[in-house]
């Protein structure tokens, strides 16, 4: 039986643990922490289709989707599935909204609607008429990342029989062995998804793609209203962020309003997001700052920008109850890598913060190259 040896247990480690074990593969995976903690469980669980640029990126957020749904029967992960909301909040974002839905959603089959006039109003109750439009993205899904990524190890260690060794510090790798704080480990297969971890593991093949690393403040917050919101919800702001629409001929008036207006959200890379927990609760944020070590410090400023911004698009007051600093690679040489580095040895990476989004897909097409299949 072939065995498969997969160093990290975020979403990428973990997606292509379950197209290895499904397979009839061996597979053992390996984690410094107890517990996950990188990029996987600080995010906003937002399983974006809608945003995915055409083409690679697009179809694997559907097959992704679809992944993901199989993942929430299989092991009971709350998986919400009712799409998010993109909000126009002036004219020129509404006008990319209106392009995007009579060009590129219907030429690539984006399933979206656009709500404006009544149907905008009349949206959780009015909570929303302060916007100009909607864009309900109908594929887009989200999960509660800290409880998600967890359910989904229970799963592949009492279904899959995935052996898990969690405080384990991999130090060295060789075709056919890895080398760890918990011993030696033999595999026909090594994949290495060790996340923005460039130095540890592989170093002088990754520093090749010249990767950086993205640094994010984020909040959890309770809104003073209580919205029992039960979508993800995005504004034009996410526009200029997000391939599906950020090359579209509308989008340059929507950026030079923001440069004009809003210059402090352009420089410190500020789209809004908001994902609702099953608590009551909001994720919210998130800035982006790069470089290839993130700066351990946070600016109460680009907190504060993001409190606003949430207020205005939720058109309530908000009680934050927690902060903290998303991270995730990027910037390398496309939004993904798979580079197979020696016989038996591979490193899978995401250069973008669309793990979530894409990674189940990836990791099913990477394995199954892996294994030689068409």
């Amino acid at each position: 039986m072939t065995q498969l040896l997969i160093i990290g247990a975020g979403i990428l480690g973990l997606s292509h643990a379950y197209a290895a074990a499904k397979r009839g593969l061996k597979v053992k995976v390996f984690e410094r922490s107890a517990t996950p903690l990188g990029a996987s469980v600080r995010n906003f669980g937002q399983a974006l289709v809608t945003g995915q640029p055409p083409g690679a990126m697009l179809d694997l957020a559907r097959e992704s989707r679809d992944i993901w749904a199989q993942w929430a029967q299989l092991s009971g992960l709350q998986l919400k599935r009712n799409g998010s909301y993109l909000f126009a909040r002036n004219e020129a974002e509404e006008h990319l909204l209106e392009a995007f839905c009579a060009g590129r959603a219907q030429e690539h089959d984006y399933r979206v609607e656009l709500l404006q006039g009544t149907a905008m109003n009349d949206l959780y109750g009015g909570q929303f008429r302060h916007h100009r439009a909607a864009l309900h993205g109908l594929d887009d899904q989200q999960v509660y990342s800290r409880e998600a990524i967890p359910a989904l190890i229970n799963y592949l260690c009492r279904e899959l029989k995935v052996e898990f060794h969690f405080s384990t510090l991999v130090r060295d790798i060789e075709p056919g062995q890895l080398h760890s704080t918990a011993g030696t480990f033999r595999g026909e297969q090594i994949i290495v998804c060790s996340g923005h971890d460039y130095q540890t593991l592989l170093a002088e093949q990754i520093a090749e793609l010249n990767p950086q690393i993205c640094r994010l403040q984020m909040l959890r917050a309770r809104p003073q209203v209580n919205l029992n919101l039960q979508h993800a919800l995005l504004t034009g702001l996410s526009c200029v962020h997000y391939g599906a629409f950020a090359d579209l001929p509308e989008a340059a008036p929507v950026q030079a309003q923001i440069l004009r207006d809003a210059p402090h959200l352009h420089e410190n890379g500020i789209h809004l997001l908001i994902s609702p927990t099953p608590y009551g609760e909001l994720i919210i944020g998130d800035s982006h700052h790069y470089g290839s070590d993130p700066s351990p410090f946070n600016a109460e400023q680009v907190d504060d920008w993001m409190i606003e911004l949430a207020e205005q698009t939720l058109g309530c007051k908000i009680q934050v109850t927690e902060r903290w600093q998303g991270v995730y690679g990027s910037r390398g040489p496309g939004p993904f890598s798979f580079l197979r580095v020696a016989p038996g040895v591979s490193v899978a990476l995401m250069h973008t913060g669309v793990g979530m989004s894409v990674g189940p897909a990836m990791a099913e097409s990477n394995i199954a190259q892996l294994l030689g299949e068409q």
